[in-house]
């Protein structure tokens, strides 16, 4: 089975070479290079610093695509439609890959055939440091779909996808400046079973100024989107009740902060959107 390692990357030059030494330094790499059964590719999102020059330093291995600054998903979405793997691998530029990450993934994919997508645990540093995942950040195995809305467990860079996925629940949304992995999550915890390999097979890293998460204030503006979204897909009755609760929780959150912010059109669409789902949850 050939593996497709998408990297999506956007001025991180510095990070894309560590990153790209991870991937070269899994244990399986050698096997798989030899026999033409991975691919690299570096989704360069019109970056403006070293980044093609630090790409071109793993040449032969990695094939560098450039494109117009779009954002993330965009580059995520060019990476996947280049790719030529069953297999498809993500790994943001600003995380690492542990050198057994790889090796394990594909053995576990092999022994169960059926499986669409599997994700490990992670290490995560901050701002140089290791902190420890907050209880809320728990990972779970099987099918998840209540766990996955409030908040994204689905880190890209842990997991590893059949490629059939995306076909068949779509590929990331480019129209939500952030929150796609959340909304790529639900997607999928709706239709398979997401499994978790025990074991921390990645260095998440964190707390850089260029994060999403810095950029934009009020990140369930974004998951409140992909929550509507998921009122199109075919859910039970229990789903749809549990997405309709998790918007109204994160609707609340945002009406508070919109609130002190003198943001009071915001805070009204979001009381509007809150009285809408309570309604349809408690009908008279």
């Amino acid at each position: 089975m050939k593996v497709s390692i998408i990297i999506p990357t956007y001025n991180r030059a510095p990070f894309l070479g560590e990153a790209l030494d991870s991937v070269i330094n899994q244990t399986i790499f050698p096997a798989l290079s030899k026999n033409g059964e991975m691919e690299i590719l570096v989704i360069d999102d019109g970056s403006n610093d070293e980044t093609e020059e630090v790409a071109s330093q793993f040449r032969p291995y990695v094939t560098y695509i450039r494109q117009e600054h779009r954002g993330v998903s965009a580059a995520r979405n060019l990476g996947l439609k280049k790719a030529r793997g069953e297999l498809i691998a993500y790994l943001d530029s600003d995380d690492l890959w542990l050198p057994e990450k790889l090796a394990t993934q594909l053995s576990f994919m092999k022994t169960f055939p059926q499986t669409m997508v599997c994700y490990t645990e992670e290490i995560w540093i901050r701002h140089g440091r290791r902190v420890n995942p907050k209880k809320k950040h728990q990972k779970y195995s099987g099918w998840i779909f209540d766990k996955v809305l409030p908040l994204c467990l689905l880190s890209l860079s842990s997991a590893i996808f059949r490629r059939q996925l995306f076909e068949e629940i779509g590929y990331f949304d480019e129209s939500l400046p952030a929150a796609e992995d959340y909304d790529l999550g639900i997607r999928v915890a709706h239709r398979y079973p997401i499994h978790l390999i025990k074991k921390p097979l990645i260095i998440k890293r964190g707390g850089h100024p260029d994060q999403l998460s810095h950029k934009y204030w009020g990140m369930d503006r974004f998951r409140i989107k992909a929550l509507l979204k998921a009122l199109s897909l075919n859910l039970n009755s229990e789903q749809e009740r549990l997405v309709r609760q998790e918007i109204i929780r994160k609707a609340r959150i945002l009406v508070n902060g919109f609130r002190k912010r003198g943001k009071h059109p915001e805070a009204a669409y979001y009381s509007q959107l809150i009285r809408e789902h309570e309604a349809k949850l408690h009908p008279k």
